[in-house]
Formats: structure tokens, C-alpha cells, sequence
């Protein structure tokens, strides 16, 4: 491990922070982020579905939405199994590694060190999917207590307060899952720590400018707006 390797490390986290904290902020930017417009349409979701005698459809949409975050918990512990699988190979793998033109193989211990981290990344989407997944549950059973539309009436405060939990929670729920997402897409970025820091460095800013792009210039956000 050099000292290029540690720049390259804290460059990562430095990003990853950055633009966890730049979705998350109200208005940093100018520009309304495509996390921030959603939260809008959530809002506007629920707060309709408040004033629906059937509410089949919101039920499978809240459906929809656990049955996606279970899928991605599910590819994080695979995932996570492939790691293992890779720090069992290490001699294979090396072998391979020596013998790659352009890729800057620092032995065994370093290599072993890079396969935990990316088994610590895929672990901390997990443990995101997995709380979003129990959110997403809980926003089920509140959407559960809404009251009727015949009741809404009767006390219209209670029903928009009731209402207003589950935004709530679905919001939070949401949150956490963007955060399990973001930790997979950055895991590209890492991937090309193995072939060098300065190939990580690069791959890491590239992905977060295809996710900048995504949240603040991309024709999803500009519909959303529209």
C-alpha cells in the first residue's frame, strides 16, 4: 500500500460524502435534485390516496417497493459471497494479477485488504436495504391506518396527520434505499482500485458525475419538474 493508494482511498470518501450530503441538503445547488422532486410526488401519492375508496393500487405500489429493495439486500449478500469466495482463490488470483500488462499488483496483503473493503462497502448496502426494507414494512402498516374515505371528513386533521406518517416513513424508507443504491454504484468505482490508485481515482469521479448528471441534469428530473 503507498501513499497513492491512501490519496485515493480518502478521495473516495471524500466523494462519496460529498454527494451523499449534496442529494440529502434542501437547496444546495440552484437546482432541485431528482431525490427532492420525488419527494413532492410521494407526497402527492399518498395524500390522493387518502381520498380513494380502493386502495388495491397504492397497496401494490408499497409492494413494488419492498419486493425492489429485497431484491438489491439479496444481490448485496451474494455479492458480499463473492468476496469471500475471492479472498479463498487469492493465489489463483494472483497468478492472474502478475501477469496483466497496466495493472499495478502490490502483493497479496494489499490485495487482500482491497477485497475487505469491497466486502465492507457491499456490507453497508445491506444493512441500508435491509433497514429500508423493515421502513417500507412499517410505511405499509401506517398506510394500513389510514382512515376511511367517509371518515376523512369527520376530523380532517387526524386524517392528515395519519397521512403525514406515512410520507414520512415512506421518505426515510427511501432515503436509505438511495443510500444502499449509492454504495453499489460506487463499488464500480472501486473495482478500479485493483488495477491501480489513479485508475480508482478516476473510475470514483466518473461515477459520481454520471450520478450528479442523474440527480440535477438528467431528462428523468426535467419530467418530474415538468
Amino acid at each position: 500500500m503507498t501513499t497513492l493508494d491512501f490519496v485515493a482511498l480518502g478521495f473516495f470518501f471524500l466523494l462519496w460524502t460529498g454527494y451523499s450530503w449534496l442529494t440529502a441538503a434542501e437547496r444546495v445547488l440552484p437546482r432541485t435534485s431528482l431525490t427532492h422532486a420525488m419527494i413532492e410526488h410521494r407526497r402527492a401519492w399518498l395524500r390522493n390516496a387518502l381520498r380513494r375508496d380502493l386502495r388495491m393500487i397504492d397497496t401494490q405500489i408499497l409492494a413494488g417497493l419492498q419486493n425492489g429493495t429485497a431484491f438489491f439486500a439479496s444481490t448485496s449478500i451474494f455479492a458480499i459471497g463473492g468476496c469471500f469466495a475471492l479472498l479463498g482463490a487469492t493465489q489463483q488470483v494472483e497468478v492472474v494479477f502478475k501477469d496483466l500488462p497496466f495493472v499495478s499488483y502490490a502483493g497479496r496483503t494489499a490485495f487482500e485488504l482491497k477485497v475487505i473493503g469491497l466486502t465492507a462497502l457491499f456490507g453497508y448496502s445491506f444493512f441500508k436495504f435491509g433497514w429500508s426494507y423493515r421502513l417500507f414494512n412499517y410505511c405499509t402498516i401506517l398506510f394500513g391506518g389510514l382512515p376511511m374515505t367517509r371518515d376523512v371528513d369527520n376530523d380532517l386533521n387526524a386524517a392528515e396527520d395519519a397521512v403525514e406518517r406515512a410520507v414520512q416513513m415512506n421518505i426515510i424508507a427511501a432515503g436509505h434505499f438511495n443510500a444502499g443504491l449509492r454504495a453499489l454504484f460506487l463499488s464500480i468505482g472501486y473495482l478500479g482500485w485493483f488495477i491501480g490508485p489513479a485508475v480508482f481515482m478516476v473510475s470514483t469521479a466518473f461515477i459520481i458525475g454520471v450520478l450528479v448528471r442523474r440527480q440535477f441534469f438528467s431528462r428523468a428530473r426535467l419530467a418530474l419538474l415538468n
